[in-house]
Formats: C-alpha cells, sequence, structure tokens
C-alpha cells in the first residue's frame, strides 16, 4: 500500500481515500491521485478510441482524456445523473478523468482492515484491486490507478504520446 497516503498512529498506518459509487459498489483511490472533482461537462468524441473512452473534456485549456469507469471495467453503462461526476486523477504525471456513478466522501481506514482482493471482484479484474478496506460495516475496493491506466494504454490511442 505504499502509494496510498499514510499517517502513523500507534501501529496502524491510516490511509486516507476519496470514495465513490459505480452502482452498488464503493470504491476508494489514494486522495494524492485526486486533482479535482467536478460535474459533468460536455465531451468531445474521438474517432476510433476504445469503447471505455468516452472522449476528451477542456479543463482551463488542457486537453484531458475522460475515462467510462462503468465500461472500462464491463459493467453495464447507465444513465448519467445528477450525482455523475468526472474524477480528475494524476497518474504518474498524466491527467485522466474518470466518469463515476458518485462521490461519496474523503475518509481514513486502517491498513489493518485491508485484506487481498479475491480472484473474482463484481467483475472487475482482480489486478485492478489493491485490496478490499473494510470499515464497520462496508466493504471498500481500493483501486491500483497506475495498473488501470497503464493496461489501457490511453496516451497511445489518443496520440497524446509524450
Amino acid at each position: 500500500m505504499e502509494a496510498v497516503v499514510e499517517e502513523k498512529k500507534g501501529s496502524d498506518e491510516l490511509l486516507q481515500l476519496v470514495t465513490f459509487r459505480l452502482g452498488d459498489e464503493e470504491f476508494g483511490v489514494n486522495i494524492l491521485n485526486v486533482e479535482e472533482i467536478n460535474r459533468m461537462v460536455e465531451i468531445t468524441r474521438v474517432p476510433n478510441a476504445p469503447h471505455y473512452v468516452e472522449g476528451v473534456i477542456n479543463l482551463r485549456g488542457r486537453v484531458i482524456p475522460v475515462i467510462n469507469l462503468r465500461k472500462r471495467f464491463g459493467l453495464v453503462d447507465t444513465e448519467i445523473g445528477r450525482d455523475t461526476r468526472i474524477m480528475v486523477m494524476d497518474i504518474k504525471g498524466r491527467t485522466i478523468g474518470m466518469i463515476v456513478d458518485a462521490v461519496s466522501e474523503v475518509l481514513r481506514i486502517s491498513s489493518d482492515t485491508v485484506v487481498p482482493a479475491p480472484a473474482i471482484t463484481g467483475g472487475i479484474n482482480s489486478k485492478y484491486i489493491k485490496g478490499i478496506g473494510k470499515l464497520d460495516d462496508r466493504l471498500i475496493i481500493l483501486l491500483d490507478l497506475e495498473r488501470l491506466f497503464k493496461d489501457s494504454d490511453i496516451d497511445e490511442q489518443l496520440g497524446f504520446n509524450e
């Protein structure tokens, strides 16, 4: 869990996460990867992009690719609702937008409550999951953003090679 913000408190390490929902599932990402959270804006389609790439947005002069996480994970796509958000993420210096159903909260969980991901996690490939965090009666799926976006080769497919 090296890439997750950690605080020492006794023997426990606290992980600071931004949580969001896709359907009934709750996910968490390292707060340090989150640049900002925006309401849905107009997305410009990009020809020949993978099915999960919705297109690009202009965010204060920066062109940012936007990924539909539902499609990326092979989940059923739904209509954009009033709670739908674009989470603008920084992943190894690359800015990418992720469409999520709703952003829940910022929270801290003890690293002691994180267990390895099972082989099957709601249809999502377990290689994209760092672990499952347990918080009271909730289970939070902790995403491995570097692996998720490395595998997709978004820069190459959208012509953003650096």
